[in-house]
């Protein structure tokens, strides 16, 4: 059932909470953050409450500082940089419950950004009384933060509880929009496109995808899991001992959906620019590094005749030069097949970039953990949490 959406709250005059992902990278020593793009990506939401008359309280995590206090990893740069970025005053709290907090809550039209919710170990241990402390800070929720969607934290399940009726933000909406549109009755042909280095993060995936997906296209270092189980040579490629069986299993049930690289880009070492050369069979002593020209072209004529495509992790080492050129070939297909594209986050999005065709795919997630464990058909807790549409 849908889930209900900011734009079905009555929002005048109510003080929301809003859960954010403000998990902003910072420089060292924590003053200076280096990329907002995360800050930027819920500025429609957080605009749309303060528009329709709310008074918002944010609340994020920053980083892993395991329940204790570490100014290194304090959220009071994102309270500068939101400010900017809204055109007027964000104050920020010393904590993110507690009486002092409770005396700073906002008037409609104001924000108040909380102090790093993890700084409490009760955060992650979903706490019932650190959900209720955090629920009294609000008259509606809203969760935001897609990338923390498949944590049952307080901030993003246990809090909801307490605080209702509890709806999506217009980033958490637009992320369940595109990954339904493209797991549940997608456009065909339907195809995957599934990277990275091991099968074990992916074997959920793999399942999941082939109950839907017309072709399944593996590349990276994960490819040769699978070679391995087809008996074919791997030289010193990363393989999963332990998972060859699995992925045997894998080819027996699925062989027919799976396309695994005919070639590959290989060297004798991982290294930037090192000596290579594209060969069928990888030689000892050599290891593949990203798929090859004829493998290119493969996956290119299947992915452009593609109505919809799922695509998580990069084809070879694409962060070195020239170990990029299969993912970029990867990207470029994608976006000349007009199909409905999703990617998931993390390197996935890296290798978007890196291919110059963000501006060309349909939906980029901003939750890589968050978009694997969808796509893996996993319930997503803070997602389950949020009230139903009637």
């Amino acid at each position: 059932m849908p889930k209900l959406s900011i734009r079905d709250l009555d929002l005048n005059g109510k003080r929301v909470f809003m859960r954010v992902d403000f998990n902003v990278p910072l420089a060292p020593g924590g003053q200076e953050i280096t990329s907002d793009k995360r800050i930027k990506a819920a500025l429609p939401t957080i605009q749309y409450a303060l528009d329709h008359g709310a008074g918002l309280v944010l609340a994020s995590h920053l980083g892993r500082p395991k329940g204790k206090v570490n100014p290194e990893m304090s959220l009071k740069p994102v309270a500068v940089r939101l400010s900017e970025l809204l055109g007027k005053p964000v104050a920020f709290a010393p904590d993110c419950v507690g009486p002092a907090v409770e005396a700073m809550l906002p008037a409609p039209g104001e924000t108040l950004l909380l102090e790093n919710l993890r700084y409490h170990p009760e955060e992650e241990k979903n706490d019932p009384g650190f959900s209720a402390q955090l629920a009294k800070l609000g008259d509606v929720y809203v969760n935001d933060a897609f990338g923390t969607a498949h944590r049952a934290h307080a901030s993003t399940e246990g809090i909801i509880q307490f605080l209702k009726p509890a709806a999506a933000g217009l980033l958490m909406e637009k992320e369940l929009t595109y990954l339904e549109k493209c797991t549940k009755n997608p456009a065909h042909p339907c195809v995957g496109i599934l990277g990275g280095a091991k099968v074990s993060d992916k074997i959920e995936v793999i399942e999941n995808l082939l109950k839907f997906a017309d072709r399944l296209l593996i590349g990276g270092a994960m490819a040769y899991t699978f070679l391995k189980a087809q008996g074919k040579p791997t030289g010193k490629s990363l393989v999963e001992a332990d998972k060859v069986e699995l992925a045997k299993s894998l080819l027996d049930k699925f062989g027919d959906k799976l396309m695994l690289p005919v070639d590959h880009i290989v060297a004798a070492e991982f290294a930037e620019n090192a000596p290579n050369e594209a060969v069928d069979e990888i030689p000892d002593g050599k290891m593949g590094m990203d798929i090859g020209p004829k493998t290119a072209a493969a996956f290119g004529e299947v992915l452009r005749s593609a109505k919809t495509i799922i695509w998580n992790g990069p084809m070879g080492v694409f962060e070195k030069k020239p170990f990029d050129k299969g993912t970029i070939a990867v990207g470029l297909a994608v976006a000349e097949s007009g199909a409905l594209s999703v990617v998931g986050g993390g390197d996935s999005e890296k290798a978007v970039k890196s291919a110059g065709v963000a501006d060309k795919i349909s939906h980029i997630s901003t939750g890589g953990g968050a978009s694997l464990e969808y796509l893996s058909g996993l319930v997503l807790p803070g997602v389950a949490a949020l009230t139903d549409k009637k």
